[in-house]
């Protein structure tokens, strides 16, 4: 009975070893694929697994504090043109705002 349990136990480990790697390498993936694997996650996933870590961790990216932006292009609020940030910046000082402000 008692090598039964501690296979049982194992099996679990090892399924919830594999879980989180699974779900740290999807959290690595660009956001559209990310979003695509996250649409097939069960919800109990959510209560199980740490995702603020592996979120935190695989997102942390690579900027310190005083580093240059890096160059990125946006299509602007009427899609009528791309702005880049290098052009902008080369024009006048640029405020990068991430999330609301309101």
């Amino acid at each position: 009975m008692r090598k039964v349990l501690l296979v049982g136990l194992a099996l679990v480990a090892v399924l919830y070893g594999a879980a989180c790697a699974g779900i740290y390498t999807a959290m690595c993936q660009p956001p559209e694929r990310f979003g695509a694997i996250m649409s097939h996650v069960p919800d109990f996933a959510f209560l199980i697994l740490p995702f603020r870590p592996f979120w935190m961790s695989a997102r942390a990216g690579k900027l310190q504090v005083g580093d240059t932006a890096p160059d990125f292009e946006l299509p602007t609020l009427d899609h009528q043109r791309t702005v880049q940030l290098s052009s902008e910046y080369a024009r006048k000082p640029v405020v990068l705002i991430f999330g609301s402000y309101t």
